[in-house]
């Protein structure tokens, strides 16, 4: 599937539900902030993610549906990626070269357990614990 279809399913609330894994949702965040600041993209992927959930009405509970702090720790991990490595030549290639993103237990390295699966951080951004989320040099200038 190309880039633009995968943009535009998701926007629409019609990508399939069962391909809605952790690849797609870097995928998704690698789209935004190849075309958007990091600010910009956080925006469009929060508010995408939430919209989809619903279109797809998808429960929300402890453990599902929408959680703003892996959302934005990942889009934060993504933008370091390209800040650094530069992009792709599109998601797919993007993700491949970097597969340390496809590692949904990486979010350990910043955040105990405990802090990432609490209310909380489910329903605002909290930053971690156990060591900062790493920044790009280049991000200053490029926010």
């Amino acid at each position: 599937m190309d880039d633009e279809t995968l943009l535009a399913q998701f926007e629409a609330g019609t990508w399939p539900l069962d391909q809605w894994h952790h690849r797609a949702h870097i995928k998704i965040a690698y789209l935004y902030l190849s075309r958007h600041s990091l600010a910009a993209a956080t925006k469009k992927v929060c508010s995408g993610i939430r919209a989809y959930n619903a279109a797809q009405q998808m429960p929300e509970s402890l453990i599902r549906g929408y959680h703003e702090t892996m959302t934005q720790a990942w889009l934060r991990l993504v933008y370091l990626t390209i800040c650094e490595f530069g992009p792709g030549a599109g998601a797919d290639e993007f993700v491949d070269q970097h597969n340390q993103l496809l590692s949904k237990r990486a979010l350990l390295l910043f955040y105990s357990s405990d802090l990432i699966m609490s209310a909380e951080a489910k329903h605002r951004f909290v930053e971690p614990e156990l060591a900062p989320l790493p920044r790009s040099k280049k991000e200053n200038h490029a926010a």
